[in-house]
């Protein structure tokens, strides 16, 4: 088990839930973060400990970078440092294109790109130091289709811009040993499921399919990809 500092935002959704418990079979010291659900976030937590792995949850509003900052901050002070950041999904919404209002696409903004950039921009600043570092961020199975996407438009911008963000940051962090990637996950278990639709048999994936891609590109096999995009979505959409 390596002893790295790993550092899962939104751990108390289902696939947050899966890397972590993921992620803990691999790795010795876990930083859990939640923002409203603290009860569930301590059950995680010592259902990770129970393993041997020494686990905290820490609190924070990601809507704001002030947030974002802090959380990496406490990260700091309780570990000493952060070696690998996964950043999960934030909120979906299922709405007409033509009826969003502002809000609507704030919403979106905030909890899908820019916590996440707030997120690495700040663990950056250890990473480097370190000169070691994975940054895992969460985009969805179609994020590199630039189609139509009537129903969930800001949801696939703030995503495309997630990509694009992803390989950014891993062109200039290359020469630091810092790689940044991204998972795809197409229909999955316990999440966000078109209603009406005729699924066949295997469209619809695990929390825990998810969660492998994940730990394979925080893990040194993956030390010479970087700025890539893991779909793991079967032949959903294909």
């Amino acid at each position: 088990m390596e002893k790295k500092v790993i550092l899962v935002t939104g751990a108390t959704g289902h696939l947050g839930q899966a890397v972590a418990k993921r992620l803990s079979q691999d790795f010795s010291q876990f930083a859990l973060h939640f923002f409203k659900n603290e009860s569930l976030a301590r059950q995680l937590e010592e259902e990770i400990k129970a393993s041997g792995v020494i686990t905290r949850i820490i609190r924070a509003d990601l809507s704001s970078e002030p947030g974002a900052e802090k959380l990496i901050q406490d990260v700091q002070r309780e570990f000493g440092r952060l070696d690998v950041l996964v950043n999960m999904p934030g909120t979906i919404r299922t709405k007409p294109w033509d009826e969003l209002n502002r809000g609507d696409w704030e919403e979106i903004f905030r909890s899908n790109l820019e916590s996440s950039y707030f997120c690495m921009k700040h663990a950056l600043k250890l990473m480097r130091q370190q000169k070691w570092g994975r940054i895992i961020n969460i985009g969805f199975h179609l994020v590199e289709h630039l189609g139509s996407f009537p129903g969930v438009t800001p949801y696939a911008v703030a995503k495309t811009g997630l990509l694009i963000l992803t390989r950014t940051a891993a062109v200039a962090e290359v020469a630091n040993n810092i790689t940044v990637n991204m998972v795809s996950p197409g229909l999955v278990e316990d999440g966000e499921l078109p209603s009406g639709l005729k699924l066949k048999e295997g469209q619809v994936g695990r929390p825990e399919d998810v969660a492998e891609a994940v730990a394979f590109l925080a893990s040194e096999r993956a030390a010479r990809i970087t700025g890539a995009n893991l779909i793991v979505a079967g032949t959903w959409k294909m």
